[in-house]
């Protein structure tokens, strides 16, 4: 049986995870720990040598990289064609967002997370608030492109249906809000935008985001259905 290795504390896992539910693929889930050091174990090593989350193992068949998993899931399997369009256009519009992400919606949302809240917290140190406020900044400027470049006159980030781009997006804003900070505020584009995403993929997408959820309520914020 497909398995899947995931945390879903991490951006990328959630991501596969939601389009795996969403799309019906059967898998068998094999929750990984980072708080715990899971990944950094030799038999973790043995699966993804790069120790890193989400991997899949396909009938011994182990891929990396949460992108190349999309792809390789929605040819191997029989879902909807609106996740990654056949239409040569769409698809290429799909690829330009997910080839921009890398540097912009992930590096900058994820590095404003983690030195805002996961380093002080892991390793009890002070805030450094010259990192938070660069990657603030870097953070702020990428989401301003995502409304005025990817969001210009269309509902969704590849056109008029919804597709892996705007999953991985929506999991990659989500993040900052760990560290009390809505992407949102003031951004009544993409505000429309998460609210269509979120809704075309639940009730799986608040499933993942449970912990996301508690976090963000624990640092500050409101989020209504967290299980707390």
């Amino acid at each position: 049986m497909l398995r899947l290795y995931y945390d879903l504390l991490s951006q990328p896992s959630r991501a596969v995870y939601i389009f795996m539910k969403k799309a019906k693929i059967p898998f068998k889930e094999m929750p990984v720990a980072l708080r715990k050091g899971e990944h950094r174990t030799e038999e973790f090593a043995a699966i993804n040598p790069f120790q890193l989350v989400p991997v899949i193992d396909d009938n011994g068949f182990k891929l990396t990289e949460s992108i190349a998993i999309l792809r390789y899931l929605h040819r191997q399997f029989n879902v909807a064609d609106h996740w990654y369009p056949k239409d040569s256009r769409i698809q290429a519009r799909v690829d330009e967002y997910l080839e921009w992400q890398h540097i912009n919606t992930r590096v900058n949302g994820s590095m404003f997370f983690q030195h805002k809240f996961l380093l002080p917290k892991m390793f009890g140190r002070e805030v450094n608030t010259r990192k938070v406020e660069e990657y603030q900044n870097k953070l702020e400027t990428t989401l301003h492109q995502f409304e005025t470049v990817w969001l210009k006159d269309r509902p969704f980030i590849a056109g008029d249906q919804l597709t892996i781009a705007d999953l991985l997006a929506a999991c990659e804003l989500e993040q900052p809000s760990m560290a009390d900070y809505d992407v949102r505020e003031g951004r009544p584009l993409l505000t429309a935008w998460f609210n269509r995403v979120k809704e075309a993929l639940q009730p799986e997408y608040d499933e993942a985001h449970n912990v996301v959820y508690i976090i963000r309520n624990k640092s500050g914020g409101k989020v209504s259905g967290a299980k707390l």
